[in-house]
């Protein structure tokens, strides 16, 4: 038996699968947590990731590897390969203003999204540049390469692999850096940078100097199925390295998501994304043009309030996530008019990264613990269908994953809000698991059956996305 190893290193966490190449059938598997915060120093990163191999026994005996990560990170390396400053997150919204400006220097929201298929927002690489280069300028001068956290976590790998020395947490803790020459990065994850242009495949380096003043070396970009390399792992033969990607391209791979269908995925952040042949562009900046990591393409709506709206209100009613989905489907569709609005941590879609959440519509009558519950679901949901009809697409297939999606409230709930019958495959780590197919495209033809899926149907209730939209348009930002 072939085995690989897929990562996730998301925000909150690093999962790490070992399955079979040719089945997918998973053999073992580890986690670690990482801190909390929107700035976290990539050490961490790494030392989470020891202890995920650690639990999932090793990669002794993987034949590849690969590393799927939370998108967007600002990760500044200095000339001898060490970290300049903790990285930024894609949930830092320090940079909003950065956006704003880099939007108008270009020419507008309609220059972006022809340069790089995307309009700048506070999460992408881009506007952290700018920040650092106002706001941290001796920081910014050290800057000798810039990458993501995907990209940093492979190139540490590619570092520990080819010492040679047998794989265990104290051995790899300071294991020698690779050349920062070997960096490197897939088209998904690239994509998120707002220096890289997926209908040319190509830096814009022109766009990187004008935010930042210069252009640090930067990670080669692999097509799917090109190796980072091979090194030793201290056991027989060598692991090669697969380019890895972004967390949601690793997810689309991982669900075995196809042309015509879209993703709806619940994790710390919302996501709604499909998959496409054609690079898209939208100048509203609701849709970010994003390639996947197949050698195809990926437009993609993001939120920044997804779980954590529920695990929030689960806080404020002092209950466990289990009876809060208890306490949801006790209220009625519509939660007898009380409107939650998420903005919890401002919001990237809409673009408001200084709002904050809202509750409307609360009487006396709405004034109980299955109202709230209900209407943080609902209102969790909302954002998610909005982001939906910003795609404006069909699709053959709505797939509910992550986190939240385990949730029978809100699987029960979605269909009220979207208006479609959505098809929930079974849990698994898809980020994990869609890195370990790309792993697994290095060493033979993969062949990894679908599980089955559930279904969920409802009656639209129309009324629901009524007063959202009408809450979300008296917040102001």
């Amino acid at each position: 038996m072939t085995l690989v190893a897929g990562v996730d290193s998301s925000t909150q966490s690093c999962k790490v699968v070992i399955r079979d190449a040719q089945t997918g059938a998973l053999v073992r598997q580890g986690r670690a947590t990482h801190p909390a915060g929107t700035e976290v120093h990539p050490s961490h990163w790494w030392a989470a990731l020891l202890r995920a191999v650690e639990e999932a026994g090793g990669l002794h005996d993987v034949a590849a590897v690969s590393v799927g990560g939370q998108q967007h990170g600002m990760v500044c390396l200095d000339e001898s390969g060490n970290v300049v400053r903790d990285a930024l997150l894609w949930n830092d919204t320090r940079s909003a203003q950065a956006a704003t400006d880099l939007t108008a220097e270009l020419g507008g929201p309609q220059a972006w999204a022809d340069a790089v298929g995307a309009v700048p927002v506070a999460s992408f690489t881009v506007t952290k540049l700018r920040w650092l280069a106002e706001h941290e300028p001796d920081n910014a001068r050290r800057t000798a390469a810039v990458c993501l956290p995907h990209d940093w976590l492979t190139w540490r790998l590619s570092g520990a692999l080819a010492s040679g020395v047998p794989f265990s947490p104290d051995a790899w803790a300071d294991a020698p850096l690779a050349p920062l020459s070997h960096l490197a990065t897939d088209r998904g994850d690239a994509s998120g940078t707002g220096y890289w242009s997926p209908a040319t495949g190509a830096y814009r380096t022109d766009l990187l100097k004008a935010a930042f003043g210069a252009v640090p070396l930067l990670p080669r970009v692999l097509g799917p199925v090109e190796e980072v390399g091979a090194a030793v792992a201290g056991g027989p033969g060598a692991v090669l390295i697969a380019p890895g990607t972004g967390d949601n391209m690793a997810a689309a791979l991982g669900v075995g998501a196809r042309p015509g269908d879209v993703v709806v995925s619940l994790g710390t952040s919302g996501t709604v994304f499909a998959v496409a042949e054609t690079p898209s562009a939208d100048p509203t900046g609701a849709v970010a043009g994003f390639a996947d990591a197949t050698g195809r393409f990926l437009p993609l709506v993001c939120t920044l309030n997804a779980a954590r709206v529920m695990d929030a209100a689960a806080r404020v009613l002092g209950v466990s996530l289990d009876e809060f989905g208890s306490l949801a489907l006790q209220a009625p569709p519509g939660a007898d008019g009380l409107t939650l609005v998420p903005y919890l941590e401002g919001e990237r879609t809409p673009n408001r990264p200084t709002a904050t959440g809202s509750v409307h519509g609360l009487t006396l009558a709405t004034s109980t613990p299955a109202h709230l519950a209900r209407a943080a679901v609902e209102g969790m949901l909302c954002g998610l269908a909005d982001a939906l009809d910003a795609l404006a697409m069909r699709p053959e297939r709505v797939l509910l994953i992550g986190g939240a999606a385990r949730s029978e409230a809100v699987r029960r709930i979605a269909p009220t809000i979207f208006g479609v019958r959505i098809t929930v495959p079974p849990p698994a780590e898809y980020v994990a698991d869609g890195a370990a197919f790309q792993a697994a495209t290095l060493v033979g033809t993969p062949d990894w059956q679908s599980s089955e899926t559930a279904s969920y149907e409802g009656a639209a209730v129309p009324s629901i996305r009524e007063r959202y939209a009408r809450a979300t348009g008296h917040i102001l930002d």
